[in-house]
């Protein structure tokens, strides 16, 4: 490893792990805070539908972006940007403004910022990382975000039990200014040549064929995480009527299934492709998706453990489909993409996941997101599988020319 990558290493982990922490800290709270308000899973599915559709509108043209502008200084502007917008919450509720509203709006605020980051850290990443480091970077890059999570679950879940969530929304602010202090510590890249421009619209040249399955596969690790994240304080909170504290625990142990998954990703990748890896994830979170909310907290908790671990490999594995598939040049714009994409999903399967849950039960609910998951991945799988038999495909022999008669 050179210079270079261990200085990325050494202070974009740091970064991401803080980044992390603090926003999952600030959904967490949120979200209790709507729960206990409104009571229904689609009070707080409103909440990350108000975060996604920012991010699904802006996520291509910001990755646009990320690839023609300097990508340090885009990650520390959203930094910035994140840092008000956390603070801009317990501010607007302090001056007696509605909290419904504030609490969308400040998410609202923060999702514009994360659509800009997603691009422009995966290309700084890209850019400050040598190609035959990035698998394993990328797995260090998982763990300090899942180790985040972690934190955020326990300290979340019980920090609100104590002392309420209007502190927890300034320490998120704090958490962006330290990640900006890292990020600006990383210093200035290598030059990088202006784009080419042969023609009037410029980046419209086609992402290399296959990149849409890889798009769809890692699309689908963040619409579970997130539509679980929402579906959980329904079941915990309102259905099995148990407090903050026991949502945090829940949380930490999903936490914990992927700090498993980082370290089995680091053996098992060294002998499986990363698309097997993905897909088996997926297929297999499906089935825990199913059987978590049966038993209440007896299922839940091996449950979660267990699925968090798969899914974290199969996000691990498909975020590295999506780095090594295009060049440097181009990865702000996959990333775009897929985020854009990804978010697009996650509204359509929130609301279709909420009216379920409501309705019916978060049993049903998660069954719902299982089977969407499970459909999506199958796609994946023949599709690909398609395209490897086309591949193996011998050509057809060229005609014979009879010989010239001379």
């Amino acid at each position: 490893m050179d210079a270079s990558s261990r200085r990325a290493e050494r202070l974009l982990t740091p970064a991401v792990f803080i980044t992390s922490l603090g926003n999952n800290i600030q959904v967490i709270a949120a979200s209790l805070l709507l729960v206990r308000a409104e009571g229904s899973m689609l009070a707080v599915g409103w909440l990350f539908i108000a975060m996604a559709v920012p991010q699904a509108l802006l996520s291509p043209f910001f990755g646009r972006l990320a690839d023609r502008v300097d990508r340090r200084l885009l990650w520390l502007g959203c930094d910035l940007a994140g840092a008000a917008a956390a603070l801009a919450l317990p501010v607007g509720v302090a001056l007696g403004g509605p909290r419904d509203l504030v609490v969308y709006g400040a998410g609202l605020a923060l999702a514009v910022a994360n659509a800009l980051f997603v691009p422009a850290g995966a290309a700084l990443i890209k850019e400050r990382v040598p190609a035959g480091e990035l698998r394993r970077f990328n797995a260090n890059y998982e763990i300090a975000m899942q180790a985040g999570m972690l934190l955020s679950g326990s300290i979340g879940g019980f920090a609100v039990q104590w002392f309420g969530a209007m502190p927890l929304f300034v320490f998120n602010a704090a958490t962006f200014a330290a990640s900006a202090i890292c990020v600006f510590a990383l210093g200035r890249g290598p030059a990088r040549p202006a784009p080419a421009r042969p023609s009037a619209a410029p980046y419209r040249t086609s992402l290399p064929g296959g990149t849409g399955r890889l798009i769809l596969l890692y699309a689908q690790t963040g619409i579970v995480i997130t539509v679980f994240n929402a579906l959980l304080p329904i079941l915990v909170v309102v259905e099995l009527r148990r407090g903050s504290g026991v949502l945090g625990v829940v949380d930490a142990l999903g936490g914990t299934g992927f700090l498993f998954a980082a370290a089995a990703y680091r053996v098992i990748g060294r002998r499986v492709a990363d698309l097997p890896i993905a897909i088996a994830g997926l297929l297999l979170t499906g089935v825990g998706l199913v059987l978590q909310p049966l038993y209440g907290v007896a299922s839940l908790v091996p449950c979660v453990l267990v699925g968090a671990s798969l899914l974290g490999q199969a996000r691990i594995a498909s975020r590295a489909l999506l780095l090594t598939s295009v060049a440097e040049s181009q990865t702000g714009r996959l990333f775009g993409l897929a985020n854009g994409y990804g978010l697009a999903g996650t509204v359509v399967v929130m609301l279709g996941v909420s009216e379920v849950t409501d309705h019916s039960g978060s049993r049903y609910g998660f069954a719902t997101l299982a089977v969407i998951t499970t459909a999506a991945t199958l796609l994946v799988l023949v599709a690909s599988l398609l395209t490897v038999g086309r591949a193996r495909r011998p050509e057809p022999p060229a005609p014979l020319v009879p010989a010239e008669q001379g």
